[in-house]
């Protein structure tokens, strides 16, 4: 992610943001993810979702020296080490995943049907773990058909790492739209709401579903199915978060070490199979 201040004719100042995929893996599926991401941002703009623009796209490298995306920088910053005020922000994020799950999801630029980021088969389970009988609950949880659900548009991967903030706790922008998906709202309720788990602590992710409802949202109507989609989602995260904790550590959290995310992934998941989640 780069951004850059371009000087263009007469000597007006823009900034913009490039993003570019580098490594072989993303360079590889750059067409399917960068076409997305242009593709949505380019839907986004005129709706209430504060979300970039996109000025211009080259998913196949052909004219960029790697698979890049070129958009309209947004002002604010990510908030991930600062508990002050963390109540007014959950709030927020409830609020906007709500005004994001009401975005049209049918018609010629339906998004693609979710995808699961966790099976039986996949989940990593700790190695040192004194609680093996809580991770076979846990993956027992989803071992049966997804339960029956309203289709919505989903950004697929909400959390606080990819929400903008002001200096007063205001959301300013949402972002890394490559994900977007067709799907229930309760799997966007249950990625921020492990996110903010490992973030914050347990009781923290298990708030957010009150604040979703309270904004108008609609969660699955029976415990059994919300339960299914939360496991879903934090098994995921198994065995100790790292893929997101080494983006966040340097971020400003370096307290966020595996040993601590693994006991709040194991306490989350004792409150979800506990039926402690509302």
């Amino acid at each position: 992610m780069r951004r850059l201040t371009v000087t263009g004719p007469g000597g007006a100042v823009r900034e913009v943001v490039l993003r570019s995929f580098v490594t072989p893996f993303f360079r590889r599926h750059a067409p399917g993810l960068l076409g997305r991401e242009h593709r949505v941002l380019g839907q986004l703009a005129g709706t209430s979702v504060p979300a970039p623009r996109p000025l211009g796209v080259d998913p196949d490298g052909a004219h960029c020296a790697a698979p890049s995306l070129l958009m309209t920088l947004l002002p604010g910053g990510i908030r991930l080490a600062d508990d002050d005020g963390l109540p007014g922000r959950v709030k927020a994020l409830a609020e906007l995943l709500v005004t994001v799950h009401q975005l049209p999801a049918e018609g010629p630029e339906r998004p693609r049907p979710y995808q699961a980021w966790a099976g039986p088969e996949r989940v990593r389970v700790p190695e040192d773990t004194a609680r093996p009988a809580l991770w076979r609950a846990a993956i027992a949880g989803i071992d049966r058909p997804p339960p029956p659900f309203e289709g919505r548009f989903l950004h697929r991967d909400f959390h606080p790492g990819n929400v903008l903030f002001d200096d007063a706790g205001r959301i300013t922008g949402l972002v890394d739209w490559v994900e977007t998906s067709l799907g229930p709202a309760d799997l966007d309720v249950a990625h921020c709401a492990t996110a903010l788990a490992l973030l914050h602590g347990p009781e923290v992710g298990l708030g957010l579903a009150d604040h979703y409802r309270a904004a108008g949202g609609r969660l699955a109507p029976t415990p059994e199915a919300r339960r299914y989609w939360r496991l879903l989602d934090a098994l995921g995260f198994a065995p100790d978060a790292e893929k997101v904790a080494t983006p966040w550590r340097t971020s400003g959290r370096p307290d966020l070490t595996p040993t601590l995310l693994t006991t709040r992934l194991e306490t989350y998941l004792t409150a979800i199979l506990d039926n402690a989640t509302p």
